[in-house]
């Protein structure tokens, strides 16, 4: 073999090998927040239908899920009061590790009690759902807009 191309496997291995040492450990989770904002319950099912699909393929054990709802999007959880697949969706999301999370912003400015909104408490809400989108990218969450 040539002097040139022995030194460039070599250097292929040595990648390799260093970037196995780096790969995530088993204690690692995709983290990523879906931002829902808009009152479309068609897009809240699709949302929601996102949502399980990435847990399907990556495994609820494998990821830490934040859905952040502010503007139209808490209509996803006031919705959810009366539809029955949009209340099984959300029971089954929670069951999984999914962090529903509400905008109080949006529920002051609509004069919302928590309570109005489908299986909320106050471990739920957020001061500000646009800042904790950012809050969450600044801590490595992956920004996902259904």
């Amino acid at each position: 073999m040539h002097k040139k191309s022995i030194h460039l496997l070599l250097l292929v291995l040595v990648m390799v090998v260093s970037g196995m040492a780096v790969a995530a450990t088993p204690e690692d989770k995709t983290r990523v927040v879906y931002h829902v904002n808009q009152g479309d319950p068609g897009l809240h099912m699709a949302a929601l239908r996102n949502v399980q699909n990435h847990i399907n393929a990556v495994g609820a054990d494998n990821m830490d899920i934040k859905l952040v709802m502010h503007g139209g999007g808490i209509n996803l959880l006031l919705g959810a009061n009366e539809n029955p697949d949009i209340q099984s969706a959300v029971d089954s999301l929670k069951l999984q590790g999914v962090d529903f999370q509400v905008c109080q912003n949006t529920l002051t400015s609509r004069q919302l009690p928590m309570e109005a909104l489908y299986d909320t408490t106050e471990a739920d809400i957020v001061l500000s759902g646009v800042a904790q989108l950012s809050i969450l990218q600044r801590e490595g969450y992956t920004y996902i807009k259904p």
